[in-house]
């Protein structure tokens, strides 16, 4: 037999206000787990390399190897309407763009699916795709639109730069009148087995930063004021605007948009959800 690892296990924290909910009252480090903070790009490679044993990440790495993951219940980062933190902003008009070019942000994989989705199917778009590093005014130097994620989007959304903006979101929700879920917190099956107790304690952990992060969201807006700017009221709202508990609307969303990412090949067969049993027997 080998010698019994006892090291903290890994947890990846999506380096963004939108999942600060899921994180803000949870230790960055316990005898059963350390938080390790990246953008969701960063992370989901880390969970697929087994560098992690849970994370939040992107919705598009959970349906592209569903078989390798359970989800942990009451824990997402999605809306049913605006997101707005996942932006694509237009220099020319929609319709020029559909067959222009459109640089991606290199910093998800949901994002960047969903408007691939959208403009496809929805709009029968086939533009040409570059991936770049998150920084407007770079992506539209050669480029007809731009998608920015997270922090980098809010804060482009702020400046007074004449463009057209579509928030992927609200797009979705006016297509299929769901919710979509931008991320998820998923652990890895092969961590579950090895280190249920560790696993749990985490999933206690999470639940309970979501529930005093909506029961009173006033330190994050407090925290998102000071750190990355704009006023208090825009901030309530943000938090407002977002859930975090993977209810049914979000879950049906998100069912929906792997079949959509089955039907582009993007993923090989549409993922189903499952989820972790919180009963898991820990042997403690």
């Amino acid at each position: 037999m080998g010698v019994p690892d006892n090291r903290p296990i890994g947890v990846g924290r999506i380096d963004y206000t939108n999942a600060w909910p899921l994180f803000h009252y949870v230790p960055e480090e316990t005898e059963d787990y350390r938080i390790v903070r990246r953008v969701p790009s960063g992370l989901n490679r880390m969970l697929q390399e087994g560098e992690l044993a849970v994370s939040a990440v992107s919705s598009f790495i959970y349906g592209m190897d569903p078989q390798s993951y359970a989800l942990l219940p009451g824990l997402s980062v999605g809306t049913v309407g605006p997101v707005r933190s996942i932006l694509l902003f237009l220099k020319k008009p929609l319709r020029e763009a559909l067959r222009g070019r459109i640089a991606l942000t290199d910093t998800s994989a949901t994002s960047i699916n969903l408007l691939k989705m959208i403009l496809a199917l929805r709009y029968d778009g086939n533009p040409d795709y570059t991936v770049m590093q998150p920084d407007l005014r770079a992506m539209l130097q050669d480029n007809d639109a731009a998608l920015l994620i997270g922090d980098s989007a809010i804060r482009a959304s702020w400046e007074e730069h004449g463009l057209e903006v579509m928030d992927l979101g609200e797009e979705w929700h006016r297509w299929t009148g769901l919710g979509m879920t931008y991320a998820v917190v998923a652990a890895r099956r092969d961590a579950l087995a090895s280190r249920p107790a560790e696993v749990l304690h985490l999933h206690r952990d999470l639940l309970e930063s979501r529930r005093r992060s909506v029961a009173d969201p006033e330190p994050l807006v407090e925290r998102a004021t000071a750190s990355v700017g704009g006023k208090a009221a825009y901030w309530r709202e943000y938090f407002g605007a977002l859930r975090y508990d993977f209810g049914p609307e979000l879950r049906e969303g998100l069912e929906l948009y792997y079949r959509y990412a089955h039907q582009l090949g993007l993923i090989g067969e549409p993922a189903s959800l499952a989820f972790m049993d919180p009963q898991l027997s820990t042997g403690r």
